[in-house]
């Protein structure tokens, strides 16, 4: 049985230069749902829509047509304010260049949230260094980004995505500017949130070994979502081989044309 829907796109358009002659329909119609507590990843090729995808869904964009419904309410009819303090209370991200801020140190960029929510500074540090702890980096909390690694600093941004408590974590390629050590790690740590805290998150990537870490992965095509694939009893070696297969089919096919 399902469990409760959290993020739902309901006939999701999105046109560039709308009403002018340069337009441009970027998504197409799309349907799409996240049920609490899944992993999905979103792939395809170099232009597919899959970047203003996650925009749109995540409410950094606002769709041209359609609804976007998170936790049951429409994104859309929310005033600019109102969608702030909704994106704080619902939504986590976690970037490929980390948005981490140079001249504050890693607690500073770790407590920003809960500091323009004007959480008391005592609850602020509890939070920011049980966080840290469970995440390895609480000897860097004093340190400034430029002095860290790429997967410190990668984990600090995910500290920042947690610290809010939210229940949908946005991954726009999180992987793309670390090594492959680090890599496996950031991926061991997120599958951990998702399957022992229960955290729903929508993930991008490119990379098909990193896609076999969700559950469920979504590939879209010139705007449309073109196929969905589920992880189901599969284990990971035979959801990676599907993945595989399936990017190298739409590969072929666009050579074909």
């Amino acid at each position: 049985m399902k469990e409760n829907i959290v993020l739902e796109a309901v006939h999701l358009k999105k046109v560039y230069n709308y009403a002018t002659p340069n337009a441009f329909e970027a998504l197409h119609d799309i349907n799409f749902q996240v049920h609490e507590g899944e992993f999905v990843g979103i792939m395809g090729p170099s232009g597919s829509g899959k970047s203003t995808f996650i925009n749109n869904i995540s409410t950094i964009d606002e769709c041209t047509e359609g609804k976007v419904l998170i936790n049951g309410k429409n994104v859309r009819s929310m005033s600019a304010n109102e969608i702030g303090h909704f994106r704080y209370q619902n939504l986590g991200f976690i970037f490929q260049d980390f948005n981490l801020l140079d001249t504050h140190t890693m607690y500073e960029n770790i407590s920003m949230p809960l500091a323009l929510a004007h959480v008391p500074k005592a609850e602020i540090e509890k939070r920011v260094n049980n966080l840290a702890n469970e995440l390895q980096i609480t000897s860097l909390l004093y340190k400034y980004p430029n002095e860290c690694s790429g997967g410190q600093r990668q984990r600090g941004a995910i500290c920042r995505a947690l610290i809010n408590n939210p229940h949908i974590i946005v991954a726009d390629e999180p992987t793309g500017n670390l090594d492959s050590v680090n890599s496996s790690e950031l991926l061991q740590l997120l599958q951990k949130m998702n399957k022992e805290n229960g955290v729903t998150i929508v993930m991008v990537t490119h990379d098909p070994l990193i896609a076999s870490f969700t559950t469920r992965l979504v590939y879209i095509k010139d705007g449309n979502i073109e196929t969905v694939l589920d992880k189901g009893d599969m284990n990971q070696d035979e959801y990676f081989n599907q993945i595989v297969e399936l990017n190298s089919r739409e590969s072929r096919e666009i050579l074909a044309k």
